[in-house]
């Protein structure tokens, strides 16, 4: 497991702790209520979207068959979206008592939630298509595969045709 996957999965869970922490506050102390919103940002974009970012970063490499587009990447992808996140909380409650600053604080920490999200989509999808050196192989991979490989062979089919009859039992 990368160091990015790791650091998505611990985030995830801390953020999951945090947010189950006011809402169980809300629940004893209704007037809490008013932090609603950050209790809601923590739970789906700290618990549930740091988790599929971190399942993702981890998965979409093994499925597609190519390394994960810049590592690098998802580990500013970590940076930005935790802190990013922190803020809009912060500014989600300060907001309520300092509307100014709270919408301020609210509003960097939006931006910095959503360039994470951008960087997320990014090298996600460059990784689904792989860099073009590889695609190329692949490419010659597939086409010899559906070949037999040599002169003479039959052609591996990959796909199985409607026509064919089944075994003997």
């Amino acid at each position: 497991m990368s160091v990015a996957v790791r650091a998505f999965l611990k985030s995830s869970l801390a953020w999951l702790a945090l947010g189950v922490t006011l809402g169980v506050a809300m629940a004893a102390h209704p007037a809490w209520t008013l932090y609603r919103l950050a209790h809601v940002h923590m739970m789906l974009l700290g618990f549930v979207a740091m988790m599929i970012f971190g399942v993702a970063y981890h998965v979409i490499p093994h499925f597609s068959g190519f390394p994960l587009h810049r590592p690098t990447g998802a580990r500013v992808h970590w940076w930005s979206a935790n802190v990013g996140l922190a803020a809009m909380a912060s500014g989600f409650v300060l907001r309520v008592h300092l509307p100014r600053t709270g919408t301020i604080v609210l509003a960097v920490g939006g931006t910095l939630s959503a360039l994470g999200a951008y960087l997320f989509v990014y090298l996600i999808w460059r990784t689904i298509d792989g860099p073009a050196r590889l695609r190329a192989g692949a490419a010659r991979s597939r086409s010899a595969i559906e070949q037999g490989g040599r002169a003479g062979r039959r052609p591996l089919s990959v796909i199985d045709t409607p026509n064919a009859s089944p075994p003997a039992a």
